[in-house]
C-alpha cells in the first residue's frame, strides 16, 4: 500500500480533462432547484485567458483570473438573441494550481468556489455583491 509521501512522488499536475471533470462534479453537486436556474452553461478549461481577456479586464498577468462567466446574465434573457451562443464558463488551470499552490486550501474546493462564483454572475451579481454574500455567509 503506497504512503500519501509515495503518492506524491508519483502524482502529475491535474489535466485539463480532470478540471473538467472537477467543475462538471461541483455544478452537479448544487441543488437540482438552482441548476434548474442556470439553463444552459458550458464548462470550458484552458491553461490560462486568452491574450483578448487579459487585455479587455486589465489584468496584469493571465494569473490574475481563475475562472469567467461568457453570456448573458439571466435577467438579460427576457428577449432571445438569434443565433446567440449558451452561456460558457471558463476554468484557467495553471491560475488555478498557483493560487492552490499559495493556499491551504483542496484543489476540488477552489474549482468549485470558482463555479459558484461564475454561476453567480449568470445571475447578474458583481463581484462586489458576492464578496458581501460571502462574507455574511
Amino acid at each position: 500500500m503506497a504512503t500519501d509521501d509515495e503518492n506524491w512522488v508519483r502524482a502529475l499536475a491535474p489535466s485539463l480533462d480532470d478540471f473538467e471533470a472537477m467543475a462538471i462534479e461541483a455544478y452537479r453537486g448544487l441543488p437540482a432547484e438552482f441548476r434548474a436556474l442556470c439553463g444552459d452553461i458550458r464548462f470550458l478549461v484552458a491553461d490560462f485567458p486568452d491574450d483578448d481577456v487579459v487585455k479587455e479586464m486589465d489584468l496584469h498577468s493571465p494569473f490574475d483570473i481563475l475562472g469567467l462567466f461568457e453570456g448573458r446574465g439571466i435577467g438579460e434573457m427576457a428577449e432571445p438573441v438569434t443565433g446567440e451562443m449558451p452561456n460558457r464558463i471558463l476554468i484557467y488551470r495553471r491560475p488555478i494550481i498557483d493560487y492552490w499552490a499559495e493556499h491551504e486550501e483542496r484543489l476540488g474546493d477552489i474549482v468549485r468556489h470558482v463555479v459558484i462564483h461564475e454561476i453567480g454572475h449568470h445571475f447578474g451579481l458583481s463581484d462586489d455583491d458576492m464578496e458581501t454574500i460571502e462574507a455574511n455567509a
